[in-house]
């Protein structure tokens, strides 16, 4: 056991959540091990969880009133939890508004499908939407539903939009089958939320300039030219860097995704916007992280209205667009440059080259052509290289596990 003194939990609020999983009764050595490490928790049960554990044994451990229902009064010992004076009436939001993390253990398929599809039908459900903190889920369930590939898809929906997992251990289950899907061992689950907690601090005080998206050169004022970013990747970069202490700014262009919360947004068109917006912003950034998708090239001109369908043919005149991540690397001064790259083929070298030639600290290349990192996907597979030429290649990750990877890489290479 962790001593009070030297635990990240010393001071934290933590949501525990229990859902209705035989595993249920594994929630009291939880609650034991995070106060015992000096962490405040409150529970919340579902109303299946409570056919397994009665809530008077949280309470009891806890010495805290345990949230059950969602239309019910907050207990007076959840006041501690959040701005008492502006959202006392609303126990879902004062629940969640001062917990530092929302740790669901045992987490079942259903409460992983509901957040997965939006849907807040129960308290606990409730107080994940609202949550401002970190979500964690240490799923419990019977290997064939953890096989399950809809279970599957929620998970890594839920993965690429920032929410945290600790995966289930293999052996026998409650049913008698053997396979995936045993609650993690208690020391697993706190230590992996610790972490989570020890990472907020990596960046604190750092600004950090991401850019995203892609961009729109119009033709006309109907028409414009643009590529296959969804924006995925940095929009997770930016959550990431939130999540760790960062001075967010994210520059972007058009996404398929809507832009992390706490983050200061800064919204763009075209190439020239985008790069107007960036070298602004970078002036005060310690590191910039550039992964937007700028057009190479734009229209010569732009025609006034809309171009008429005349004889079906149309002679597009193109020009070169400005290399932002160029001209960054030329007056990069004491700021951490980080480029991405998309290749098709020979990808490390011609990265290697890139990172040369605009004088980057590390670039992350990907081939869109490898299942798992096409465009507009969930996943990525990524290779990173520092300035030395070394290569570090990551298996198949979620977009936003990618992203804390790339952190980390920038944080050990800056020291």
């Amino acid at each position: 056991m962790t001593p009070v003194g030297g635990s990240e939990f010393k001071g934290k609020r933590v949501l525990l959540g229990i859902t209705g999983s035989i595993a249920a009764y594994k929630g009291v050595e939880l609650l034991r091990e995070l106060t015992s490490r000096g962490a405040t928790v409150t529970v919340c049960m579902t109303r299946a969880a409570r056919e397994f554990v009665a809530p008077l044994t949280f309470e009891v451990l806890s010495g805290r009133g345990v949230l059950t229902d969602l239309f019910a009064s907050p207990p007076e010992e959840t006041a501690g939890l959040g701005p008492r004076e502006t959202t006392s009436s609303v126990q879902h939001i004062e629940a969640s508004a001062g917990a530092d993390v929302v740790l669901i253990a045992p987490a079942t398929a259903n409460i992983i499908g509901k957040v997965a599809s939006g849907i807040a039908d129960d308290l606990l459900s409730s107080i994940v939407m609202a949550a401002k903190g970190k979500v964690v889920f240490a799923p419990a369930m019977n290997v064939r539903m953890w096989e399950n590939p809809v279970v599957q898809e929620n998970i890594s929906r839920l993965r690429s939009l920032g929410y945290c997992f600790v995966e289930p251990d293999t052996g026998a289950l409650a049913c008698g089958e053997e396979g995936k899907g045993r609650l993690a061992p208690t020391e697993r689950i706190v230590s992996e939320v610790e972490q989570l907690l020890r990472d907020r601090r990596t960046f604190s005080g750092t600004r950090v300039l991401v850019t995203a998206g892609r961009t729109e050169e119009p033709i006309d004022h109907v028409r414009y030219v643009s590529n296959r970013s969804s924006g995925k990747m940095g929009y997770a970069l930016a959550s990431a860097a939130r999540d760790m202490g960062a001075d967010v700014t994210l520059v972007s262009g058009r996404a398929s995704v809507p832009p992390p919360s706490g983050v200061k947004l800064v919204s763009v068109r075209t190439a020239a916007e985008m790069r107007k917006e960036v070298m602004a912003a970078a002036r005060k950034a310690a590191v910039v992280i550039m992964t937007a998708a700028v057009s190479d090239f734009a229209p010569a001109r732009q025609e006034k209205g809309k171009i008429p369908r005349g004889s079906g043919e149309l002679t597009l005149r193109l020009r070169g667009t400005r290399d932002i991540l160029g001209e960054l690397g030329k007056k990069k001064g004491k700021r951490f440059l980080v480029g991405f790259a998309v290749e098709v083929d020979e990808e490390i070298a011609r990265a290697k080259t890139k990172l040369k030639k605009k004088n980057l600290d590390l670039i992350v290349v990907n081939n869109p052509l490898l299942e798992g990192a096409a465009f507009e996907g969930d996943t990525n597979i990524v290779s990173m290289i520092d300035r030395r030429g070394r290569v570090e290649k990551l298996p198949r990750l979620s977009k936003y596990e990618v992203a804390r990877e790339v952190l980390k890489k920038i944080l050990t290479l800056r020291k």
